[in-house]
This record gives structure tokens, C-alpha cells and sequence, in this order.
């Protein structure tokens, strides 16, 4: 792992005793010594922090926060410009197929949005902001800041005894806070389905934020395994998995998040890559469909399992993106794609699993209940 980058947080992971792992170009932590199953829990009943800092964060700036906002309309088929300031809004990078190149989350900071891609993606997303939008609105990578998710039912607690205001925050909102003497942009929200916050800090005081926040008894470090079983009971999609460039944003249950003036007959519809594509299957229906599965028995259906309508079907409907065993629920959980004649509510459908037909039941999603503060 030597040729990995490192986090501002991974001497850290080590003395907290972490078992690192490849992940996205960068050495990080899976579990620590509490495990898997026990963070996860540990998550949903108080607040675990967990390391997002391989994440990209990136600034768009222009002479105004409008002139930023209609740069990137272009490119994401959200409401940028209407966006609130001090607000956050999730949202997707298309091609011109009507695919999703990459999913992100993007603020109104006043005078310049500020944009956090993942990992994976975020040397071609920026430089496919670079190309679009420079030289008059600038494009610029922070690699000098670190990102923290600090996510459970505690964490607001936790964090208010730092800064009384993250109490005033709802879902989605965004403020500068002072945290551990540091000034720190913070988002309400996160990936876990939980309320929770994340925090944008200088590099050089991520470790002793990290170590203050660790520091309060309702707080425990987080690796990605809990941070993934978090997120498929939570029904979220993780890029390159649920979502690709070869999914829609209607496929993928996406929609929601193109808000109306984006839309066929809004003001400024379309003229994104893939609007065409895109704003055809919204009004006609897509051919397949992101579903929730519920498998019978308790082994788990993981990510590539096909799907069949019948145990005795020669040709499958579908597959399976992201599977395992959900904690909270107390069992094996799941979501795939199938075609869209099976995608109703308590079909029972069939995986193949090491040769043998299992059922599995298409159910709604969340598969346990979000707890955003709204």
C-alpha cells in the first residue's frame, strides 16, 4: 500500500488500531478494534466519526455566486441558481447518454459554490468542471482540507458543546463554525441515513478536532465497512455500484433531485448532457429499476447475484448492485436493478446464489427509517 495516498488522519487510524485497506487511490481504515458490526450499531444508537477525506472538495467561483451557479447548470441537471445560500443540495454529473458520470454535493456559499465529488471521480470531474467553466469561472481543488462525518443521534450533542449554533442547523443547511478553535464549513447531513454533520477543515487541525470530538464517550471511530452497511439499509446509492456511467437518474430512483425548472416545461429545462434521454424516460418510464430486495433466510445476496422472475427461469430480469447483512435490520438486505415489469412492491423474485435459487422480495426503501433533522 505504499504507492497509496494518505488522509491527514492516518496516523491516527494506525494508533487507534485500524485495519487499512485500498480504497479509491487511498490507504484507509475498514474497521477499528470495536468491529464491523459494532460500529455500525454503535452509529445508529450514539455518533461515530468517520474519515471522508479522500473525498474531493472544490471551490467554483465566478464574479458572483450566480455567475458560478449558471456554469454548472450546464452540467448538473439540479436547481443550482435557485439555491439558497447556505443551503446544500445533492446532485449528479451526466453524460450524453443521459448516465451518471458522477453523484456530488453542492453548496451556496454566498459568493462561490463549493462542491465535494467522490474520490474515484474527482480528478475527471474536475477536470470536466476546468473545461467547461474556465477561465471565467474558476475551478479550484482544496487538497489542503480534510473531511470528517461526524453521524449518529448523539452528534448533535457532541457538536454543540463545541458550537452552540450546529443546534440551529437543519437538514442540509450550511455554516461556518468554530470548532476546536478552528473555522470549520459545516454541512448538516451525511451518509448513513442518521442526522449527523460533515466538516470541511484545514488539514494541519483535523487530527486534534479528530481527537476532541473522539475525545466525548458518545463518540467512537467508524471504518468504510460500517460506513457501507450504514448507507444500504439508508437506501444510498454508492457510485460505481448502484450508480455508473451506464445508469439514469430515472433508473437509479434519482428524480427527486431534479427539481422542477430542469424539468420538460420548466424555465430552464434541460441542457444538461443526456436531457434528451433523460427527460424522455421521466415522461415514458424507464426499462429498468432500482429496487429495494429483502432475501429470505438469513445469507446475505451481495453485489452481483442475478435475479430471476421464477427459481426455474433460464433468462434473469436483473441483478444485484450492493448486498449484506443490515444490522439494524437484523438481517440480510440489498438493492439491484430488474426489469421494470417486476419492480412492484412485494414481488418475489429469485436470486442465484452459489447455484441455488433463492427468493428475495422487492421492498421500499429506506430499510430502516431516516432520522435527518428537517
Amino acid at each position: 500500500m505504499t504507492a497509496l495516498k494518505r488522509t491527514p488522519l492516518h496516523a491516527l487510524h494506525l494508533e487507534l488500531g485500524a485495519r487499512m485497506v485500498p480504497f479509491a487511490g487511498y490507504e484507509m481504515p475498514v474497521q477499528f478494534p470495536l468491529g464491523v458490526m459494532k460500529e455500525h450499531q454503535h452509529t445508529r444508537e450514539k455518533a461515530g466519526l468517520f474519515d471522508v477525506s479522500h473525498m474531493g472538495q472544490v471551490i467554483v467561483k465566478g464574479a458572483s455566486y450566480a455567475a458560478a451557479a449558471a456554469g454548472l447548470e450546464p452540467l448538473i441537471p439540479v436547481d443550482v441558481l435557485g439555491l439558497p445560500e447556505n443551503r446544500q443540495r445533492y446532485g449528479f454529473f451526466t453524460n450524453e447518454d443521459g448516465g451518471i458520470a458522477d453523484d456530488l454535493m453542492l453548496a451556496n456559499r454566498g459568493d462561490h459554490v463549493f462542491v465535494v465529488v467522490n474520490a474515484a471521480c474527482k480528478r475527471a470531474d474536475i477536470a470536466h468542471m476546468k473545461a467547461a467553466l474556465e477561465p471565467g469561472v474558476a475551478v479550484t481543488e482544496l487538497a489542503d482540507r480534510a473531511l470528517l462525518a461526524l453521524q449518529g443521534p448523539c452528534a448533535e450533542a457532541v457538536l454543540s458543546a463545541m458550537d452552540a449554533r450546529t443546534v440551529n442547523m437543519s437538514f442540509m443547511d450550511v455554516a461556518t463554525l468554530d470548532l476546536n478553535g478552528v473555522a470549520a464549513w459545516v454541512s448538516r447531513s451525511g451518509y448513513t441515513g442518521e442526522d449527523g454533520y460533515e466538516i470541511s477543515v484545514p488539514a494541519d487541525a483535523a487530527e486534534d478536532l479528530a481527537r476532541a470530538l473522539l475525545a466525548h464517550p458518545d463518540v467512537e471511530a467508524i471504518g468504510l465497512g460500517a460506513r457501507d452497511s450504514l448507507r444500504l439499509e439508508a437506501g444510498l446509492c454508492l457510485y460505481g455500484h448502484d450508480i455508473d456511467a451506464s445508469t439514469s437518474p430515472v433508473e437509479g430512483g434519482l428524480t427527486w433531485a431534479i427539481q422542477k425548472v430542469r424539468r420538460a416545461g420548466g424555465a430552464r429545462a434541460g441542457g444538461f448532457p443526456g436531457a434528451d434521454a433523460i427527460i424522455g424516460q421521466m415522461a415514458e418510464g424507464a426499462a429498468r429499476k432500482r429496487v429495494g430486495l429483502l432475501p429470505e433466510g438469513r445469507a446475505p445476496m451481495r453485489e452481483g447475484v442475478v435475479l430471476f422472475a421464477t427459481a426455474e427461469a433460464v433468462d434473469p430480469i436483473g441483478s444485484i448492485t450492493s448486498g449484506g447483512f443490515g444490522p439494524t435490520v437484523g438481517g440480510p438486505v440489498a438493492m439491484g436493478y430488474v426489469a421494470a415489469e417486476y419492480a412492484a412492491l412485494g414481488t418475489t423474485l429469485y436470486g442465484d446464489l452459489r447455484g441455488k435459487r433463492q427468493p428475495v422480495t422487492v421492498v421500499k426503501m429506506p430499510f430502516t427509517p431516516a432520522n435527518f433533522k428537517r
